[in-house]
């Protein structure tokens, strides 16, 4: 599907630069003398933010990064166009503006992108799992999943597509190819090939039964990627490299696991039952009402979606353990991957038959 048929807007300015991933300095000065010719070279500042794992960001401003007409500069990570669709990820930026849900996108580059400062905070684990702030989130998530394609043309989930697409990859790249050798030690703790191929085929054949709608989804909704504006009591999501029509339940699935954190994944914060079950009525709550639905929500409902996302965070931890394992290979940024590829594996295969056995009524 051509992502545009749901809003996207014109072409976008696109300058012939590469930005030096070690030195950025020099290329983003060229590159703001475009964007914001009214700011002297002298008085920009640069901050490099250190949440992100696949990608370099840098923001620049001339006051502070908490006014009007920041820039954030992305440079993106060595060899993530292997597996990230940039002009499907400029799109995505373009149709979640429209939408009011995202910021603007300023330009392309050579190795990256320019786009507008979402003020605000980033969250961490805490702000995650409080009751104001986690409906808030259920709340954006519901509007951004009533977004419909403007064209007749059907959609398909993303999930199986770019899920092959990472074991394909797994498969073909060589572990030598990997940074330092205790990397290459504990691949071999990572399952085998034969093993993940099993593993994703019986994934698609349970799932594909389960009868989650297919919608606008960000399918990668972790803590960094979710500002947190408290003067205007609202949140917005960044960061569209994974944005595309998928399952509505992974979309949920995917963040609940996110509740367990990145550097020291811990699954005992997993969210409760009781956090789930509230996180989700307001889920249908907005999706409801963004979809022009009766807004009343029942416990039946809660149940049947409940259940869906217990099994579709199941596919949420594969797909990020087989990404893990590719990052280990080609990222350059300073992050244990194996390690945080095995934590994904290893809760995939601890809930796989719990989460198998849940009948839907």
């Amino acid at each position: 599907m051509d992502i545009r048929c749901a809003g996207a807007e014109n072409q976008l300015l696109h300058v012939d630069l590469h930005i030096d991933e070690h030195e950025p300095r020099r290329g983003i000065l060229d590159l703001l003398s475009r964007l914001r010719p009214l700011w002297k070279a002298q008085n920009i500042q640069m901050k490099k933010f250190t949440e992100g794992i696949t990608n370099q960001l840098i923001g620049c401003y001339v006051a502070s990064l908490q006014e009007p007409g920041c820039v954030l500069v992305r440079l993106y990570g060595k060899m993530t166009e292997l597996y990230v669709n940039r002009d499907l990820e400029v799109e995505m930026f373009q149709v979640f503006h429209a939408h009011g849900c995202g910021p603007q996108i300023y330009c392309s580059f050579q190795n990256g992108i320019c786009y507008e400062f979402v003020r605000g905070t980033v969250l961490d684990d805490e702000l995650l799992r409080q009751p104001s702030i986690y409906r808030l989130i259920a709340a954006e998530m519901g509007k951004i999943h009533s977004i419909q394609p403007k064209c007749a043309l059907p959609v398909e989930p993303l999930l199986w597509t770019k899920m092959s697409n990472f074991l394909t990859l797994v498969q073909s790249s060589s572990p030598a190819k990997q940074r330092c050798t205790k990397s290459a030690v504990a691949l071999r703790e990572v399952p085998s090939f034969e093993t993940l191929s099993v593993e994703m085929e019986s994934l698609k054949r349970h799932l594909s039964q389960i009868d989650s709608p297919t919608v606008l989804c960000h399918n990668d909704l972790l803590t960094k990627n979710i500002i947190y504006n408290h003067k205007e009591e609202m949140v917005k999501f960044i960061d569209y490299e994974y944005a595309n029509y998928n399952y509505q339940a992974f979309d949920i699935g995917n963040h609940f696991n996110e509740f367990a954190g990145v550097n020291d994944v811990n699954y005992s914060l997993y969210p409760s039952l009781e956090l789930q079950r509230d996180w989700l009525t307001a889920y249908l709550e907005s999706y409801k009402r963004s979809t022009g639905h009766e807004v009343t929500v029942t416990e039946a409902e809660v149940t049947q979606l409940y259940i869906q996302v217990c099994k579709f965070s199941l596919a949420s931890n594969f797909f990020w353990g087989l990404w893990a394992i590719l990052q280990s290979r080609f990222s350059s940024i300073d992050f244990d991957f194996q390690r945080y590829a095995m934590a994904r594996f290893n809760f995939y295969f601890e809930k796989k038959d719990e989460y198998f056995g849940l009948t839907i009524i």
